[in-house]
């Protein structure tokens, strides 16, 4: 195990950041980019960003390769609240811990619908997939389940293709770098109000820092847009990822020849109808494909455990604004789906799921904006779950200062292997219910005038009953709800432009996470963690910035007597810079892990030490 780091080793790069600030503040260049005026996560409804009740973090394609950040990991290393942490190197399998809740606690939902549930895992993606071109991130935090369903405890990370616009054009872009790395990007977009289409690739190849650690990926998306006359929309979208990574495992074993491979494949077709100036509605159809493969050769032989996740869903729902001051929104959900695993358990089964909801938006007042709603699951495999959510904004001060907060409950479903799952030593439980928490926050967001970004810091509580545990003092084993957590902490965010051509991104959460059954800290959760990031023009084509993240005071356990220990304190500093050329040629220049820190995000599993990258992006 590494030693814990110093506090001087963790100023080091800390003061760096800092010391950038002022420096870059001096110049002037272009305007500052404006702030996302509108969010649909919160609601399912578009809304301003300064009416909204939720903590809602916003990112942007063109933010992202401005920082050049091209991972799905790497986006929400920047967000309050939302820890993503990674057994290996990229490739590996990555979890996301928001605000404190467990990594099978948070909802992606891809394009519409959700690319995950309790038997559909997220971490290879998480770990391995691309942010393109087209994309647009929203991530509300806070109990979700009230118009998402279950697993929306920690939150919703909603990750979308946005829609082609303009003139037909699009980027190809080439890098490589340490570690044998090498990677390849293209994008293409257009549009006009009746016809667009978007479609980006990027992928690529490293060979990391280990041993049999190689991770090649391709990820995919594209979206097709046409307008039918006046009151209808219809399209359709389709992502997908493929990866193939040598998975040494911990340092202690450093495993010569596993590897692991995984296709994920999402389809959806949508259709939104106009009814009348106040009514309105949307339908989508999905389906998920995922195939993952984990071969493990050994002494007697190759163990295969071969995952199969497959799901259909029909999302609709309804707006009427007929009320004065109200927005009802109101819809249903129909999903089935199953999985096949061929590892621990045996799981061949199959899942239905009818859910309704309805919410209310209700302005009192020109500055005072609220949301209640309701929603019903309805498993065939255990039964129903009813969740519930308020919200409430005052905007004082010109508008300019929100007063928010949120109240809200939210559900897990227990898993296949959690009801069925049958070895020799471990029997499921079908009586099981769902795990279920219940959480508010309360914050202020304060906007700068002439757009000069934002500031917001939100206290949070959520409390976790039903937990699923391993019962071991039964045989064969097999689990029970029978414990209670609770997270609780601070969130501050900050998205800045204090000069032209100047920004600044700061992010810090502090957080208590608790198992209040075993009366310890929950696991990889650490009480202080955050970023920083600061970019600035310098004219003449030139641009560079500095980024660092931090993580503090966690306990985690020992990948080799499996003991709980204390986890290592880590910051790490990255660097990158662009020079556009030509108005279609740009050079870019990064280098991540400055100072080379050794650290590792999980016990046992080393992240790569210093490297440099630098590719060309041309404009057509």
């Amino acid at each position: 195990m590494s030693a814990p780091q110093s506090a001087p080793s963790l100023r080091r790069p800390l003061l760096l950041a800092a010391g950038l600030v002022p420096a870059l503040a001096l110049a002037q260049s272009a305007a500052p980019q404006k702030i996302d005026d509108y969010v649909v996560t919160a609601t399912r409804t578009p809304i301003a960003v300064t009416t909204a009740g939720s903590a809602i973090d916003t990112l942007s394609a063109a933010d992202l390769a401005r920082r050049q950040i091209s991972t799905l990991r790497g986006a929400l290393g920047g967000v309050p609240g939302a820890p993503a942490l990674a057994s290996g190197a990229a490739g590996g399998a990555t979890s996301l811990f928001l605000r404190g809740a467990n990594s099978n606690q948070a909802l992606f939902l891809v394009d519409g619908i959700r690319s995950n549930d309790p038997n559909t895992d997220y971490a290879v993606t998480l770990g391995g997939a691309s942010v393109s071109a087209v994309d647009s991130l929203e991530i509300a935090r806070g109990p979700q389940s009230t118009l998402y369903g279950g697993e929306a405890v920690g939150g919703v990370v909603a990750l979308r293709a946005r829609r082609g616009a303009g003139p037909g054009g699009g980027t190809v872009s080439v890098e490589a770098g340490s570690f044998g790395t090498i990677r390849g990007a293209l994008s293409a977009q257009g549009g006009d109000q009746t016809t667009a289409y978007a479609f980006s690739a990027a992928g690529g190849h490293t060979d990391n820092d280990r041993p049999n650690n190689a991770f090649d990926s391709a990820t995919f998306v594209l979206r097709l847009d046409r307008r039918l006359g006046d009151a209808v929309e219809v399209g359709a979208t389709w992502r997908g990822f493929n990866g193939e990574y040598g998975s040494p495992g911990t340092r202690f074993t450093n495993d010569p020849d596993n590897t692991e491979r995984e296709s994920n494949q999402l389809a959806t077709l949508f259709a939104a109808f106009t009814h009348s100036a106040a009514w309105s509605s949307r339908a989508v159809l999905g389906g998920q494909d995922r195939r993952f493969v984990s071969e493990n050769p050994g002494a007697f032989g190759t163990q295969v455990t071969v995952v199969k996740n497959r799901r259909a869903v029909l999302d609709w729902q309804t707006t009427w604004t007929g009320a004065a001051r109200h927005r009802l929104t109101a819809g249903t959900t129909l999903e089935a789906n199953r999985t096949r695993n061929t590892g621990f358990g045996d799981i061949n089964k199959r899942q239905e799921l009818f859910a309704v909801f309805v919410q209310d938006e209700f302005t009192p007042a020109d500055n005072v904006h609220l949301t209640a709603g309701l929603r019903s699951d309805e498993h065939d495999t255990f039964g129903r779950a009813t969740t519930g959510r308020a919200t409430a904004a005052w905007l004082v001060a010109d508008s300019r200062l929100k007063l928010r907060a949120t109240y809200g409950t939210a559900f897990r479903a227990p898993s296949f292997l959690d009801l069925y799952g049958r070895s020799a030593f471990y029997a499921g439980n079908p009586a099981l219910r769902p795990e279920q928490a219940r959480g508010w926050d309360a914050g202020l967001d304060y906007h700068l005038a002439r757009n000069r970004g934002s500031v917001g810091v939100t206290w949070f509580d959520t409390r976790l009953t039903n937990l699923v545990v391993f019962d071991f003092a039964s045989f064969p084993g097999t689990v029970r709800n029978v414990e209670r957590a609770r997270t609780r902490g601070v969130e501050v965010a900050a998205k800045l432009a204090p000069r032209e051509g100047t920004e600044v991104r700061f992010a810090y959460t502090w957080l208590e996470a608790d198992n209040l059954s075993q009366r310890n800290r929950l696991l990889r959760r650490p009480r202080h963690s955050g970023s920083a990031d600061v970019w600035h023009d310098f004219g003449h084509g030139f641009s560079a910035g500095a980024g660092v993240a931090f993580a503090a005071q966690r306990e985690d356990v020992d990948a080799a007597t499996f003991a709980r220990i204390d986890g290592e304190d880590y910051a790490v500093a990255r660097l990158y810079a662009a020079w556009q050329a030509t108005p279609r040629l740009t050079v870019k220049a990064r280098v991540e892990n400055l100072f080379d820190e050794s650290y590792e995000e999980v016990h046992g599993y080393p992240q790569p030490g210093v490297g440099a990258f630098a590719g060309v992006e041309w404009k057509y």
